[in-house]
């Protein structure tokens, strides 16, 4: 059996297993991956992938091309106002929303093409100077002003990126502080589109989906270890 599907099947099985009946969308990451991996992802039942790089993306999605009918594109990487045209013009979900500049410049170009772009707040749960994200007290301000001024914006949800730890205990604090963003904003706010925690990635994925995650982000654990030398 070739590897991906081998490994796609065997994560879809525990998946189900943390997940105890609950529903949880696999997001395949294919960045550094190639056209051809990520076919085969999608020839196998994955309907949702993922790139950070827009320069990287679209050559990809222009080889692919009709091939991603149906299958939702996600950016998951640090977007720049400068890149939010191209961000919006070719992904469903940016789930990389981390300041009121970025959201005016999605907003605009949303609006130039008549979209209603889907969005999640990025949420910074680390100290790390390597990630992203707004801190939990910043959520609700980025989160209103979306509601009240940015027309073209749907936020979705929320994002984040939690520490690596060789024990995965250790990560689960991080996980259970953005379920309880998460679920504190969702009740604030009472939007019933307000309903994705996407968090979790191929180390740490099985621990967040018992604190709350419905979206986890594998992409090693599907494809194989990443040369970023390529």
């Amino acid at each position: 059996m070739n590897i991906i599907i081998k490994n796609i099947d065997n994560i879809k099985k525990r998946i189900a297993e943390a997940a105890k009946g609950g529903n949880v969308t696999l997001v395949a990451v294919t960045k550094t991956f190639s056209a051809e991996e990520a076919e085969e992802a999608v020839k196998n039942g994955v309907k949702d992938i993922a790139e950070s790089k827009i320069q990287e993306a679209l050559p990809k999605f222009d080889v692919l091309s009709n091939k991603l009918d149906g299958i939702n594109k996600h950016f998951i990487g640090h977007l720049q106002s400068n890149k939010a045209k191209k961000a919006v013009q070719n992904f469903d979900l940016i789930q990389s929303l981390d300041s009121i500049n970025l959201a005016d410049s999605i907003n605009k170009y949303a609006k130039d093409t008549g979209k209603l772009q889907k969005c999640l707040i990025e949420l910074k749960v680390s100290q790390e100077e390597s990630k992203f994200g707004v801190t939990n007290d910043k959520v609700y301000e980025i989160y209103r002003y979306c509601s009240e001024k940015c027309k073209n914006i749907s936020i979705s949800g929320i994002m984040t990126i939690a520490p690596y730890f060789e024990n995965k205990e250790d990560v689960r604090p991080y996980f259970k502080l953005a379920y309880s963003v998460f679920n504190d904003l969702k009740q604030k706010s009472g939007d019933e589109s307000f309903k994705i925690l996407s968090m979790g990635m191929s180390s740490d994925f099985e621990v967040a989906i018992q604190e709350g995650s419905n979206m986890v982000r594998i992409g090693s654990a599907i494809f194989g270890e990443r040369n970023y030398d390529k």
